[in-house]
């Protein structure tokens, strides 16, 4: 039997991809133990290619969780779109990670199609079976895997942890031998002005309906932290396109941007390990989907 010391330690990279909303941010999350990455039930919550470490003593893998790939309505998801293909192209694995609580449809459809070109081994994630029953989850595997040649096809929960520990040991196996590519206290290269205008984006999208969710951008405009770095003050903007969106976003009174900082706030206190106050405002930067200069702006 042999040593841990004469297992080869395997590292590389494994690109999550899916249609919007299939789950790939929450089954990131899952598997690097932390927070990495927002989630919402709206489409399009990712918009960047966001990177999750997995520390384990055989391997290490870096999680790409990458937009929703889908059929393009403006410039920005045409960006989006490059992002995921960008990403395809340069990775070890790929999850592709189908919802057991809905059909398999003309999304997923388009998604297998773009696999088929790329040489990487897949692995099918059919993700959200605590969201339906056991007859759904066994209809769901037998259509997914009907969708693209998987080396592997895997039932799982993110919610509940249920066999992400499984594709945990099935994607380290399927890495190339070599060192770990991130020292092991990172579980995440995102910057942290991004992740603190995400948690503002995230906190929004839970509390606006509408149109709004795919108008609205955040830049992180300050940060300054107090001499004895005990504070953390942060000035924020929330960017919509149109007039009419800006009272959705602050509510009778303010409440609704109140209530935004309020949530923002619990995630900044705990990524930054400080107090925080938080400064919000909202200003309307006009159809930036479909510009691209206020697209390069805002960082897409």
């Amino acid at each position: 039997m042999s040593s841990p010391e004469q297992t080869p330690h395997r590292s590389g990279f494994v690109a999550l991809v899916g249609r919007p909303n299939a789950g790939k941010t929450t089954l990131t999350n899952a598997l690097v133990g932390e927070k990495v990455g927002i989630v919402s039930n709206r489409p399009q919550t990712t918009r960047h290619a966001i990177r999750g470490v997995v520390h384990r003593p055989e391997g290490q893998i870096v999680l790409v969780d990458t937009p929703g790939l889908h059929k393009p309505k403006s410039l920005l998801g045409k960006r989006l779109n490059d992002v995921v293909r960008d990403t395809l192209s340069d990775v070890d694995v790929v999850v592709f990670c189908v919802p057991a609580d809905q059909p398999v449809g003309t999304g997923d459809k388009f998604i297998a199609r773009q696999l088929r070109e790329i040489r990487a081994p897949i692995v099918i994630a059919v993700t959200k079976t605590d969201a339906t029953g056991k007859n759904q989850v066994v209809e769901q595997l037998l259509a997914a895997s009907q969708l693209v040649e998987a080396a592997e096809i895997v039932p799982i929960s993110a919610v509940k942890g249920d066999q992400v520990e499984l594709l945990e040991k099935l994607l380290i196996g399927m890495l190339p031998e070599g060192p770990p590519l991130y020292p092991e206290e990172q579980t995440t290269d995102e910057d942290v002005e991004r992740q603190l205008a995400e948690l503002v984006r995230e906190a929004a999208l839970e509390k606006v309906f509408q149109e709004v969710p795919h108008s609205l951008a955040v830049t992180i405009e300050e940060i300054n932290r107090s001499p004895d770095r005990d504070l953390v003050e942060i000035h924020a903007l929330l960017h919509v396109e149109r007039n009419s969106q800006k009272p959705m976003l602050l509510g009778k009174g303010g409440s609704i941007i109140k209530a935004i900082g309020s949530e923002a706030r619990v995630g900044m206190e705990t990524l930054l390990g400080a107090r925080v106050h938080l400064d919000l405002h909202v200003t309307v930067l006009g159809e930036w989907q479909d510009d691209p200069k206020k697209l390069n702006r805002l960082g897409y």
